[in-house]
């Protein structure tokens, strides 16, 4: 074989390697790409791809300004803008002045510059001043001494939320390390008045503010307004190097809110409401005035109660809760105006029906039903069914007029489904236990919910349903919000919202008036307000429990005044009071608070 020939096996053989290793090559590839844990790597990696490219867009593009300025070192700055939150505002509803109930207020955080408190003893004459002005106790002396003798330390917190007052009192000491950074802080000039209703200002978990429960938890976003921020650059001398690559997002304060609460007949109502839980030893009390002609609420009350400006000092988180939206319970006889109010409507008693009362009715539920102490009325019309509180003659009411309209007419008056007031933690009532059984026919349940068992409301859907009775029909959606007032200037003002009908003018009319035979003539005297006319209705429930009802109360009394045109519907109640009936313990609070309210509204006597 010649130089210019080519070894043409040696080529062949060289092909035939290629293809081997080629072929080789694939067969594993084979092999590998069939092994399902390669194939998991293989997809974790491209997942983690996609998202590292996301990433990088997101920062390269939306938030471009914020980055570029963090990288740019000391020539280039970001500033972030914080908003004003808004603040929460109580009314005069008669003259319409308004007053601050959550506002922001400067106070002062108190810290120490270590470095320049040089010895013991200057640390001690520093801890010695602050004593005077904090009242320290020893532990805290030690606490604070032992902070003070860090030497190294350029800001070591010792007191936060100092009022300015206090901030000129230890700034004139001039004390060695001693400084002070001036800080917004969320303030509730009326204490205690009002806090179930405006909840409080708390931190999440990354410290940042944030409104817990009542109008600051539900309306967070509103009151809270937007973060803004700027970027731009400085000089080498570190002044602001103007029209040098500025971008500025403006911050945007929160709305202040306006709320329908008087604060006068808040004042007297709950401070009313307090002393009288107190007096009767009730494990809770709680109020609402509501304006029947609107929705509009006046007053609200929950106790116990706690101060927001110093929320964490409950013994229970429950303290929070404003029980007048959030505890529903068996309402017991209060409920009897309103089913009597139904069965009017529908025309199937009057006034003047009359029936027979042997104190016991039996035949719908295993134990037959009674009247309170086991009473027996005999002969009976509609009025004295309301005045004796007779549980067997609601029973003979709801016989008349049947379990699905009186189903239909409770789903009318707002029961089983939130009223939607404008506060966080709202929770419905009960009454779904009135479907258990189809059918028309009267059960144990229909017939017991025609006295308030068996269901359960919370007092504000109860005070709206009998806001209907006292306006002529209509049921009026409850509202606390007056007014959001925004920050650009644009003001959202709240409109009275009719629901729907639930009973006619003339059954509202004729209700009315059995109301007042229950206090003129019934058991609710003390509700009385001499020279008018009030109509109202107590409810002494027993609280169910393991195996039945067991012997606690609660007690509550709702009523309304001046009879021919309502100008307030007022609900007392309370639990587990240590006294027997509501006639002794909510009624007279009632009354006590409705003269005030008659008489703050100057309605003439009419009686």
């Amino acid at each position: 074989m010649t130089k210019e020939q080519p070894n043409v096996a040696l080529a062949d053989k060289n092909v035939s390697n290629v293809a081997y290793l080629k072929a080789k090559l694939k067969d594993e590839y084979g092999k590998q790409n069939s092994n399902p844990r390669l194939r998991m790597v293989l997809v974790i990696f491209f997942v983690f791809l996609i998202v590292i490219i996301f990433r990088l867009v997101l920062l390269m593009l939306w938030q471009h300004n914020f980055y570029l300025a963090l990288s740019s070192g000391s020539r280039e700055f970001y500033s972030q803008l914080y908003p004003k939150r808004g603040s929460i505002l109580f009314q005069d509803s008669r003259t319409k002045e308004e007053f601050p109930l959550a506002l922001n207020k400067d106070y002062f955080l108190l810290y120490a510059d270590t470095r320049e408190i040089k010895d013991n003893q200057t640390a001690e004459q520093v801890v010695q001043k602050l004593t005077e002005i904090f009242n320290y106790n020893d532990e805290k002396k030690v606490t604070v001494l032992a902070q003070l003798n860090k030497r190294t330390d350029p800001y070591e917190p010792l007191e936060k939320k100092i009022a300015e007052s206090v901030y000129e009192k230890i700034k004139s000491l001039n004390l060695p390390g001693v400084n002070f950074v001036r800080l917004a802080y969320r303030y509730y000039p009326e204490g205690e008045l009002g806090a179930p209703i405006i909840g409080f200002l708390g931190k999440d978990k990354d410290d940042n503010n944030i409104g817990s429960y009542g109008v600051e938890g539900y309306w967070q976003n509103e009151l809270a307004g937007k973060g803004g921020f700027m970027t731009g650059s400085k000089t080498a001398v570190g002044s602001l190097a103007h029209l040098a690559n500025w971008s500025f997002n403006k911050a945007e304060d929160g709305a202040d809110i306006l709320l329908t609460i008087d604060r006068t007949l808040e004042f007297k109502a709950c401070n009313t409401l307090k002393k009288a839980q107190e007096e009767y030893g009730a494990v809770s009390a709680s109020l609402i005035m509501l304006e029947p002609s609107t929705g509009a609420i006046r007053a609200m009350c929950s106790f116990p109660s706690f101060d927001p400006n110093d929320y964490g000092q409950v013994t229970s988180a429950n303290v929070y809760n404003n029980n007048t939206i959030f505890a529903p319970y068996e309402p017991g006889s209060v409920f009897k105006p309103l089913v009597m109010a139904v069965a009017i409507n529908e025309g199937v008693v009057k006034p003047e029906t009359t029936f027979v009362d042997t104190g016991s009715r039996e035949g719908f539920c295993q134990t037959p039903i009674k009247n309170a102490m086991g009473r027996s009325y005999g002969l009976q019309n509609m009025s004295g069914v309301l005045e004796n509180s007779i549980n067997t003659g609601m029973v003979f009411v709801v016989e008349k007029l049947g379990k699905n309209k009186l189903i239909d007419y409770i789903k009318n008056f707002g029961f089983g489904t939130k009223e939607g007031i404008e506060l966080d933690t709202e929770v419905s009532g009960k009454i779904d236990t009135l479907n258990q059984k189809k059918g028309d026919k009267i059960d144990c349940y229909a017939a017991t919910a025609s006295f308030g068992q068996g269901i359960t409301a919370t007092p504000l859907q109860l005070v709206t349903a009998f806001g209907a009775i006292a306006n002529g029909g209509q049921l009026m959606k409850p509202y606390i919000i007056d007014e959001m007032r925004f920050a650009d200037g644009h003001i959202e003002k709240t409109k009275p919202q009719e629901v729907r009908e639930v009973i006619t003018n003339r059954s509202s009319l004729l209700t009315r008036s059995l109301m007042v035979n229950v206090i003129d003539k019934g058991h609710s005297t003390l509700a009385a307000v001499k020279g008018y006319y009030v109509g109202g209705k107590t409810g002494t429930a027993q609280i169910p429990g393991p195996g039945g009802y067991t012997e606690e109360t609660i007690h509550t009394f709702v009523g309304l005044a001046p009879i021919d045109n309502p100008k307030f519907v007022l609900l007392v109640k309370f639990e587990k009071p240590q006294r027997l009936w509501a006639d002794g313990t909510a009624a007279p609070i009632f009354g006590e608070i409705a003269k005030f309210a008659l008489q703050y509204y100057q309605i003439p006597p009419s009686r």
